[in-house]
């Protein structure tokens, strides 16, 4: 589903993704956790093409966005293949002047060009599918930072992707408010949806994932089953983070 080979992302002279490979096989869901700034969260905007990559390689189900040369596909192609991937942010980034509900149909609406009845029977589906279906006329000030979180989610699911990405979806949350985001996640989880996922969770990240990678300063130090990343790391690094995080 996606492929990444050589992968890297510089801001000036600072390099933030080095020589990063991954590949992601449809229904796994990878957990990518790691100390702040080490380079996950850009690793995630840049697969989606919301950074262009510095070079590199990026293939999402077999088709390039970013070619072996590091030069990108023409523009179009690029977001005709991007629409495969829905992504979901950590402070929510939804309309503060629509209603959840518009918020969930305005991609379907204007991307995909269904119809309005059509996409106002799916918004409703969706929101249901979240538990929100009765706060489908409320504006995002009006809704908890759990219930934002969910109506992205629901949002991020009606464009119909093929692969979730999830950049630290708890991380602006109260502590009470984090489980309803993550059982939503979880029960995607269950339906077998690919999905990438960078968490400061670790519970969470054990108990989905099939794979966890861990990156610091920019690069994948491990990859491995939540068994052997949690119980026996290869690199100190990741036990001294551990220690702190468990």
């Amino acid at each position: 589903m996606i492929e990444v080979e050589g992968l890297c992302k510089s801001f000036g002279t600072l390099e933030v993704v080095k020589n990063v490979n991954l590949t992601v096989r449809k229904g796994e869901i990878y957990s990518i956790i790691g100390p702040s700034g080490s380079g996950k969260s850009t690793l995630l905007r840049t697969l989606i093409h919301l950074e262009k990559a510095s070079s590199g390689s990026i293939r999402i189900e077999g088709k390039e966005i970013l070619n072996e040369n590091g030069t990108p596909v023409h523009e179009s192609k690029i977001r005709q293949r991007c629409r495969k991937l829905g992504m979901v942010f950590q402070n929510f980034n939804l309309f503060p002047h629509m209603t959840a509900l518009e918020n969930v149909i305005e991609g379907p609406l204007t991307v995909l060009k269904v119809s309005k009845a059509e996409a106002l029977k799916k918004g409703e589906a969706l929101l249901a599918k979240v538990g929100l279906a009765d706060q489908k006329d409320q504006y995002p000030c009006t809704l908890s930072g759990g219930q934002k979180q969910r109506v992205a989610i629901a949002r991020a699911m009606a464009m119909e992707p093929d692969i979730m990405l999830f950049d630290e979806p708890t991380s602006a949350l109260d502590p009470e408010l984090i489980g309803e985001v993550l059982s939503v996640i979880k029960k995607l989880a269950s339906e077998h949806m690919t999905m990438i996922v960078v968490t400061h969770e670790m519970g969470f990240a054990r108990e989905v994932s099939d794979q966890i990678v861990f990156m610091d300063e920019g690069c994948i130090l491990e990859k491995a089953s939540p068994d052997k990343l949690f119980n026996n790391p290869d690199h100190p690094r990741i036990k001294t983070f551990l220690e702190k995080m468990i």
